[in-house]
């Protein structure tokens, strides 16, 4: 992680500092060290992590997406919709293959998902996983996080290793050209400092069928290709994105 440093904020737990940068491999550095040096750093604060940089911060809260967990909202949101599946007994489980800040993992396990996060980049899932434990000790969010585990792994090896099938892998990969896209919000330009567009969508897509699921789910701009050309079964649609389905 070249230009990435771990910064202990006023207030924030020096050991924890610590521990992070050495399971990330990158320095401890004084406090504004990253911010004078227009760098990047992974902020420990008092109330969390959050990465800084470009005179921008970015943490993974989770608690902002509360409101969209109540039962009427849930039942409306494009991703349960295109992931449930018609006639299942029991709960039903999910792999969300690049989970990124996990909004998409959280709306599955409120809906009643077992959800396996993987995130292969190591600074954004230290922020998911500073997330999940706040969403943890949230009353309105506690619920949902017991359904998701985090495992900072690259999900193209791991999905085929899987010991048992899941009902649902979901694929959000960033793609060249949401790098590139105006549409960006800025906030995702750090994250875009840091996690490497997809490279291989055929790989992806064959990682994900090998997972033996009974569907794979893939996120896309509304007017985005579709995941290594591949048509899809059906799509659930909305204004701004689409969930490209495929029954398998």
């Amino acid at each position: 992680m070249e230009g990435l440093v771990v910064e202990v904020a006023p207030g924030g737990d020096g050991s924890r500092a610590h521990a992070l940068a050495e399971r990330i491999g990158v320095p401890v550095a004084p406090y504004g060290t990253a911010r004078d040096a227009g760098g990047l750093c992974l902020l420990v604060g008092e109330g969390g992590l959050s990465l800084e940089g470009d005179g921008m911060s970015l943490a993974a809260d989770l608690s902002r997406m509360a409101a969209r967990l109540r039962p009427g909202n849930l039942s409306r949101e494009l991703v349960v919709r295109a992931s449930r599946i018609r006639g299942a007994a029991g709960p039903l489980s999910a792999v969300d293959a690049t989970a990124g800040m996990g909004e998409d993992s959280l709306l599955l396990a409120a809906a009643g998902f077992s959800v396996t996060l993987f995130e292969r980049d190591p600074v954004i899932c230290a922020l998911l996983g500073d997330a999940l434990a706040r969403a943890a000790a949230d009353p309105a969010l506690a619920e949902a996080a017991s359904r998701m585990e985090l495992r900072g792994e690259d999900s193209v090896a791991a999905l085929p290793a899987l010991s048992l099938s899941p009902d649902v892998v979901l694929l959000d990969p960033m793609f060249p050209e949401r790098r590139k896209s105006a549409a960006v919000k800025k906030k995702l330009q750090l994250i875009q400092r840091l996690e490497r567009p997809c490279d291989d969508e055929r790989g992806l897509m064959d990682a994900a069928r090998a997972a033996g699921p009974r569907r794979i789910v893939v996120k896309r701009l509304a007017k985005g290709p579709w995941l290594a050309g591949e048509r899809p079964s059906y799509v659930v649609s909305g204004k701004a994105i689409r969930y490209d389905c495929y029954a398998l």
